[in-house]
């Protein structure tokens, strides 16, 4: 060995340092250890698969040069190991920084998870809207087609109506300057002979002329054809048959153009309350006094003022007007067949009742109590149009045909029209209107 052979009287030296020692002892060599882990790092790293890359923290601690391998979740930053010593980490929560890494990646992960649900419900509601988007514009679509026919019928008809009247018109205009012109022709020929006549005495009387010509002259003049009076053409110049309510006429025609006309509903007293009095051909409807002489059919309302219509409806588009001038209470809309009329009503659709009512204001009776609709009303009649197979049942203010309500439902029998005058409000009524 070194020491065997390089010893003696003045000691042993080191051939790394040279250090001179007396003695044979051995101390730590650390550059000797240094370079023996490494060693087996390396032996150990080459029998191994490479790694995934760590997260490192760049830089050092500012305060103490060291790595920053320690992170402070009080402080939310990287640390040295030092610093976790230190007064200022001592008691705060520290944790390795590869564990955080771990930490936030899965908290991110679980983030990513939320974020992508939240898109998806993103997607979802822009499918539905794209959706509801291109049903709105087809709906737009076949209503402006139903509008352009249904319009375009009432144009064409009325075009049709005005076409025919002015050629009716045309002809009985050719036909009346027809006999003016023959009367014309026949007066005119009269005058050119009495013309004739007359010329033909002047120049018999004023001047001179042979016996014989003023003979025969006297003789064709005095034994022509006696004068018979002419009378002016005898046709009508008024064209009476135009004078007629134009409007009027061809809304009667147009009847058998419009697919929906207001209906001549009338009541059904079997169904009345015996405290209603019906009237005026079945059309009016109003307080009264209670009859107790009326048998109690399993239709006839017990409790609530009301009557149905004889009228029953299983599908089709049907339109019908009330008078509910002067009228402080009504209610009026539609109800099933089977619905229940004994005892207390209960006006909700799912009872089977759809309805509009005035008390103080304009109500729906909607499922969930009275739906507010107007707070002031004035108008004489009340539109109620029923459009069966898309369930749909609206109110119309019938002088402006303003749209009051729709109630939106799907009804699964058929329907009466129903109509309360209400209670305590005597003298007043409630009328169908007919207008034909």
């Amino acid at each position: 060995m070194h020491w065997d052979e390089n010893g003696g009287d003045y000691g042993y030296q080191c051939p790394q340092c040279r250090t001179v020692f007396t003695k044979r002892t051995f101390t730590k060599n650390y550059l000797v250890q240094n370079l023996v882990a490494k060693l087996d790092d390396l032996e150990c790293l080459a029998s191994c698969p490479p790694p995934s890359k760590p997260v490192k923290v760049d830089g050092k601690c500012d305060q103490h040069g060291e790595e920053l391998k320690l992170y402070c979740q009080t402080d939310k930053r990287p640390i040295c190991v030092v610093c976790r010593e230190s007064r200022a980490h001592r008691h705060h929560e520290v944790a390795p920084v590869p564990e955080v890494v771990n930490d936030m990646k899965m908290e991110l992960k679980l983030r990513l998870m939320e974020l992508n649900w939240q898109k998806s419900q993103c997607v979802k509601v822009i499918t539905a809207d794209e959706r509801t988007r291109s049903e709105a514009k087809l709906k737009k679509k076949r209503l402006k087609e139903k509008i352009e026919a249904d319009v375009g019928a009432l144009v064409q008809f009325l075009l049709d109506e005005r076409d025919s009247l002015l050629e009716s018109l045309d002809a009985e205009e050719v036909a009346t300057m027809a006999v003016i012109d023959e009367n014309l022709k026949t007066v005119e020929t009269e005058v050119a002979s009495v013309d004739k006549a007359i010329a033909d005495i002047h120049g018999h009387i004023g001047g001179k002329t042979s016996f014989e010509s003023l003979a025969e002259t006297h003789d064709e003049i005095l034994h022509c054809k006696p004068f018979t009076s002419l009378d002016t053409v005898n046709c009508a110049t008024e064209f009476t048959d135009f004078s007629g309510p134009f409007q009027l006429i061809m809304w009667k025609k147009m009847m058998h153009v419009l697919h929906t006309m207001p209906q001549n509903l009338t009541l059904d007293p079997d169904t009345a309350h015996l405290n209603l009095l019906i009237s005026d051909f079945d059309t009016k409807v109003e307080e009264g006094h209670i009859r107790n002489q009326e048998p109690d059919l399993p239709a006839r309302f017990t409790r609530f003022c009301g009557v149905l219509a004889t009228a029953q409806y299983a599908s089709g588009q049907h339109y019908w007007e009330v008078d509910v001038k002067d009228k402080g209470v009504w209610y009026l809309g539609v109800t099933t067949e089977g619905s229940n009329r004994k005892g207390f009503v209960s006006l909700t659709p799912s009872s089977g009742y759809w309805s509009l009512c005035l008390q103080d204001r304009l109500y729906a009776n909607g499922e969930d109590g009275r739906i507010p609709v107007a707070d002031y009303w004035n108008s004489p009649r009340v539109g109620v149009y029923l459009d069966y197979d898309n369930g749909r049942l609206s109110f119309y203010d019938a002088v402006t045909m303003k749209r009051l309500y729709m109630f939106d439902t799907c009804f699964e029998e058929p329907v009466y029209p129903f109509f309360s005058p209400g209670k305590n409000d005597p003298g007043s009524r409630l009328q169908i209107c007919h207008y034909y």
